[in-house]
């Protein structure tokens, strides 16, 4: 029997740890800080030759292992070290390797749309299950049917309870959500949050180009406030294909989020010189100081994430934070990653929660 009960005799340690590669160092330091701990450490460099080089720095023999690192940019880079430090991790003996990849490239590669092309998405979930990841956590696939790809559980997470309670915070009258179909199910999901009516965008694709053209939007949107929902926003050239969509069609104002920000040139300055009024984004892939713009949000799923790893490491419901629990989910929202916000004592966090190998920061 342990601190958090009789249910641990089925995981793996009562220890657990959180590690990170170089993809976001700042989201595993903020997930480790919900959680009241700190990051594992482990040194992960790129030697002169271009090879990458791995050492945890600690015991980690039978411990539930966290690794947190986003298949962002340098993607494939980013891709290396997730797979070595998994690696690194089974040859150390960890008890269970969770890779938590909040942002998963290779997302849009999930089907063979065209003659004699690859199918990526299912390579890079091949290549982490045989690198030694016994489970994977992972914020809004490009589509869900990638979970389908690993012979391994995985956990996917959404932040469309944290983006609508932005929204529903800002009080504003007569929305409409719009969005196109590959996210319409999602998409509906967050209107009913919103209490808001639903609205489609048809677009065509221009074979491999990053840009779509709009054809036509579906549903009444004159005269109302739209706000663009996605999961990512890359170049931003279809964002701002929408945006003047909706201009013509009379929308007064325009808001857009998505889960991962990317970003990509030349998107800051798309975004700075269109009509929308703002964007949010999470930090599921970082946001340079030289991409911050006034009209860019960045909520962080630090909370949502660390609250995913504790109910993994305990056996329990993960699907239940969406469903039951959607107000708690929502008020992640109000976490601050600083002196008087939750970080340093979550709501959710007692001191039972706290890894028993990592001491908790002074003054939690």
């Amino acid at each position: 029997m342990t601190a958090l009960g009789a249910r641990e005799a089925d995981v793996y340690a009562d220890q657990y740890e959180i590690y990170h590669g170089n993809a976001n160092p700042e989201l595993a330091r903020k997930i480790a800080h919900y959680l009241r701990s700190e990051p594992g450490r482990a040194e992960v460099f790129e030697f002169a030759n271009e090879n990458i080089f791995v050492r945890i720095l600690d015991n980690v023999r039978e411990k539930d292992v966290f690794l947190v690192q986003p298949t962002s940019r340098p993607v494939n880079q980013s891709i290396m070290e997730l797979l070595i430090m998994i690696d690194a991790f089974k040859r150390a003996s960890a008890g269970r390797i969770t890779a938590v990849v909040p942002y998963y490239a290779y997302g849009r590669s999930d089907k063979k749309d065209q003659p004699r092309v690859p199918i990526t998405a299912r390579l890079i979930a091949d290549m982490i299950t045989v690198a030694g990841a016994d489970r994977m956590l992972t914020v809004d696939l490009h589509q869900g049917q990638i979970q389908g790809f690993f012979n391994i559980p995985v956990d996917e997470l959404t932040a469309v309870h944290m983006l609508s309670r932005y929204f529903l915070d800002r009080h504003l009258e007569e929305c409409v959500v719009v969005t196109d179909l590959g996210f319409a199910k999602r998409a509906r999901a967050f209107a009913e949050l919103l209490d808001a009516p639903l609205a489609i965008v048809e677009k065509r694709r221009h074979g491999n180009l990053d840009r779509a053209e709009v054809i036509n939007v579906i549903g009444e949107v004159r005269g109302r406030r739209a706000i663009i929902v996605d999961d990512e926003v890359d170049t931003a050239g279809t964002l701002i294909e929408i945006t003047r969509a909706l201009e013509h069609e009379g929308v007064t104002e325009i808001y857009a989020c998505a889960t991962h920000g990317v970003l990509s040139d030349p998107a800051i300055d798309r975004i700075a010189n269109s009509a929308l009024a703002e964007v949010i984004i999470t930090d599921t892939v970082p946001l340079p100081a030289y991409k911050q713009i006034p009209k860019i949000k960045v909520l962080s799923v630090a909370p949502l994430i660390g609250e995913a790893i504790k109910r993994i490491h305990r056996g329990e419901s993960v699907g239940a934070l969406f469903s039951s629990e959607v107000s708690f989910t929502q008020e992640m929202l109000l976490w601050e990653d600083g002196p008087g916000g939750f970080g340093g004592a979550s709501p959710a966090a007692s001191d039972d929660d706290v890894p028993s190998a990592v001491p908790a920061p002074a003054g939690a």
